[in-house]
This record gives structure tokens, C-alpha cells and sequence, in this order.
């Protein structure tokens, strides 16, 4: 942290690291001695504004309110032919293709009353790639995402989000416009040691891309819900949905990408999770690493200097390289169906040997016995067969096929056929196998 400040020249720099859902750590640097910003200190958090924007559009999703792959003109329609067909999924990846900003004046900078409708966010040429085609960061984008969520729940976005996300998760002290105490944002000049104040702006429609104001203490609880999802706001299972990679990294930056709403890097081997964020006055930062069960944060209040993104990781990998955490405890789990247990062991692909093992929850776990080929997660379906969760077989189909007696016959992967035994003879290989006698 005093590193990040001296060098990065702001006037304040706060950070906090958070473990197993929980603050347990927090420091600040300030150009005023004896008065450093504390955890209860708002900053500007910029972009990672667009992570609340994203949990509110997938509480409408998991509602059954709207599907990722709906154009987002059928609740919009004043977006016209164009706009109005790209999707909402397309939208919270940056693949929509939409222009990275609104036609001019810069919107950071200046009053949302000068665009006071979506077509004003928009401009008339707003489309600049074709749509999935690549990663595009967008923040009109998000405007439209902010939109949406105004017209299906009938109240402006910053009111559903205070109702649906910040009160359930005890994030008071996040909000559209500062309250004290609050730092002042300030840019410095590059070449020498002086500073001035930067305008606050209220940016209207381009809000949902970088309005919120935050503090420490609150973004530590946001780090926890980004790890693990809150039972109330949004299951575990769709946290996780948001952190997978749903758009491809750019040629340069080969270690970044994009979830859903929720940016991604990798930093020191270890996979991160949250977003950086910036606005005039402002810098913001916020990793977790769900793997480590820490994350970390780094606020400051200048429009440049300090590598507040780097600075979170680094207390990030700090914490968890000197403190590596304990793992959970062993324990049993609950009783499993005999015919789940009938799956457990060592499977063959053709020659290739794999383990499949139960997890909890009635999850199973395909991996190579050798260590190369083609593993997955599996989660159960109600029909009584797997899905695909990750890699090569994520969204396949894993079925036990059985023998008219009920014995175990062999699985079906995506039409892969594994058996108990290299080509088992009497398991339906494709294309038969006359067996391992010598001939």
C-alpha cells in the first residue's frame, strides 16, 4: 500500500483483503499525515459498477423475466433494428459490437441531462463489429442493460439494486451519488507534484457503467458474494456462471477475458475474478480468487498514477502465498444411491483409462487416470443423466446405459462409449472389437 501510494502519487490509497467471506484486513496511505481514509471512506468505484448492473440483469434471468440469448429490443424497442438485435448476453460479455462510447462530449466528464434518451447513448452509427464476433468493451452497453432492468421491474436501476442486492447484503454505504464521509477525487499533473479537484458529474443513462460510490468495508462484502453468491440475491451456482470466460481474451492482453458482467485475469498462476474501475477523481479494483478463498481491493482517488488493479493482486497473492489458508476437513458424505456408487471406479475410452468419482450433491468427476485427455464436472439432471460442466464435455450429456437385468453396461458420453475394460467386448463399442486374444 505505501508503495502503490508513493509511487503511483495519490493523495489516498485504501485497500482490504478479504478471507473465507470476511474482512481481515484493511490499511490506508494519505498525502495528510494523521489523516488516512479508513474501511467507511466512499470512493468512486467506476466500472465495477457494471458487476451490480450484471447480478440484477441474472435476478431477472433466474426469474424466468428474460433469457440471455433474448434480443434486447424486445423490452427495448426504441433501440431500432440494430441495436435492438443483439442480445442480453451479448451485452454483459462486451460481444454485442457496440461502440466503446457514446457519441461526444466525453460522458464521464459531462452532465446525463445532455443525453437524456437511449438513442442519445447510442448515436446514430453505434455498432462497430459484428455481433459475437469479438471482445469489445462497451459502456453504452451497459447503459442498455441498466434500461432493461428499469422497464421489466417499473423502478429506476438504482432503486432495484438497493432493494435486491446492496440492503440484503448489508452494503449501506454504497451509493449513486457521494455521502460523506467521501474522499475528494483529484487529478494530478504527470510532470510535476501538484494536484486540482475533478468535477463530480451525475451521468444520467451511462449511470449503470460507472456511477456507484462505495467504500471499502462495503466492497469486502461484495468481494464475498462475487466468491460464493448470496441464498436471497443470487445462487451460488449463478455466481459461478458469471465468472466463466463468455468472451475471449484480446491479442493484447492474452491473461485477461470476460465472464458475465465480471472481468477476469490471470496473475501469478492463479485465476482472478472481480473488475477495476475508474472515473475522473477516481480508481477502483477488486479481485477474488474462489480457489484460494481470499480476495482483495484497492481504492484511490486520482484520475491516474497508481496501479490500483496490481495492487489488489498483490495483497491478494501476499495473503495467500504467507497464509496459505487450511482446507476444509474431510468428512463423509451424506448416504449415496447404491446405483450412484455402481458408476464410481476406473473407466476405459477405447485404451484410455479414466476415474469417475461421486462428489457431493450427487455431482460426478471424470478425469484421465494418466493425466492427459478430457475431464469434466458432471451436474444431475432430473431425467437422471449428467450435464456437462466445464471443458470438452461441458454441456454434453452423460448417460449409464444398463442391461435388461439392470446390470451396468457401459456410459455414454456425448455418444463416447466407456466400458469397464479396455473395448469390452460385451459393451456396444462402435464398430466392434473381436477382444484381446491373440489371433
Amino acid at each position: 500500500m505505501a508503495v502503490g501510494q508513493a509511487r503511483g502519487r495519490t493523495p489516498s490509497l485504501v485497500g482490504a483483503v478479504v478471507r473465507d467471506g470476511r474482512l481481515v484486513w484493511s490499511g490506508s496511505r494519505s498525502m495528510i499525515e494523521g489523516h488516512a481514509p479508513d474501511t467507511d471512506t466512499q470512493y468512486r468505484i467506476g466500472s465495477l459498477t457494471k458487476t451490480f448492473v450484471a447480478v440484477l440483469v441474472m435476478r431477472l434471468r433466474d426469474e424466468g423475466l428474460l433469457a440471455l440469448t433474448d434480443p434486447v429490443g424486445r423490452q427495448l424497442p426504441e433501440l431500432g433494428a440494430e441495436a435492438g438485435a443483439l442480445t442480453v448476453g451479448q451485452l454483459l460479455a462486451h460481444t454485442s459490437g457496440l461502440a466503446s462510447e457514446t457519441p461526444g462530449p466525453w460522458w464521464e466528464r459531462t452532465p446525463g441531462e445532455l443525453r437524456p434518451e437511449l438513442a442519445d447513448v447510442l448515436g446514430s452509427d453505434p455498432v462497430k463489429h459484428p455481433a459475437g464476433s469479438r471482445h469489445h468493451y462497451s459502456n453504452p452497453g451497459f447503459a442498455l442493460l441498466g434500461a432493461l432492468v428499469e422497464r421489466l421491474r417499473g423502478v429506476p436501476w438504482g432503486e432495484a439494486l438497493r432493494t435486491e442486492v446492496l440492503d440484503p447484503l448489508g452494503m449501506r454505504r454504497t451509493t449513486l451519488l457521494p455521502q460523506a464521509p467521501a474522499a475528494g477525487g483529484f487529478a494530478v499533473h504527470p510532470w510535476a507534484d501538484v494536484m486540482t479537484p475533478e468535477a463530480v458529474q451525475e451521468t444520467g443513462r451511462m449511470a449503470p457503467a460507472g456511477q456507484l460510490w462505495s467504500t471499502a468495508a462495503d466492497l469486502a462484502r461484495w468481494a464475498a458474494f462475487l466468491a460464493s453468491g448470496h441464498e436471497g440475491v443470487l445462487a451460488p451456482a449463478t455466481v459461478e456462471e458469471m465468472r466463466r470466460p463468455a468472451a475471449p481474451p484480446e491479442a493484447t492482453d492474452p491473461d485477461g477475458g470476460y465472464g458475465l458482467g465480471v472481468q477476469l485475469t490471470r496473475r501469478g498462476g492463479r485465476s482472478l475474478a472481480g473488475h477495476t474501475g475508474s472515473m475522473p477523481g477516481f480508481l477502483a479494483a477488486l479481485w477474488v480468487s474462489v480457489e484460494d478463498g481470499v480476495g482483495a481491493l484497492a481504492l484511490a482517488n486520482c484520475t491516474s498514477g497508481p496501479a490500483v488493479g496490481a495492487v489488489a493482486a498483490d495483497l491478494l497473492a501476499i495473503t495467500a502465498d504467507a497464509e496459505p489458508g487450511f482446507p476444509r476437513p474431510w468428512r463423509p458424505a451424506d448416504p449415496v444411491d447404491p446405483a450412484l456408487l455402481d458408476l464410481a471406479g476406473p473407466w476405459y475410452w477405447g485404451t484410455s483409462g479414466f476415474a469417475l468419482r461421486v462428489r457431493s450433491g450427487s455431482e460426478l468427476q471424470l478425469a484421465p487416470l494418466a493425466g492427459q485427455g478430457r475431464g469434466s464436472r458432471f451436474h444431475v439432471e432430473h431425467d437422471g443423466t449428467w450435464t456437462g460442466r466445464e471443458g470438452y464435455f461441458a454441456g454434453e450429456t452423460l448417460r449409464a446405459v444398463r442391461r435388461p437385468d439392470g446390470t451396468l453396461s457401459h456410459l455414454d458420453l456425448g455418444s463416447f462409449v466407456f466400458t469397464r475394460a479396455p473395448y469390452d467386448p460385451s459393451a456396444p463399442v462402435p464398430g466392434g472389437f473381436p477382444g484381446w486374444s491373440d489371433r
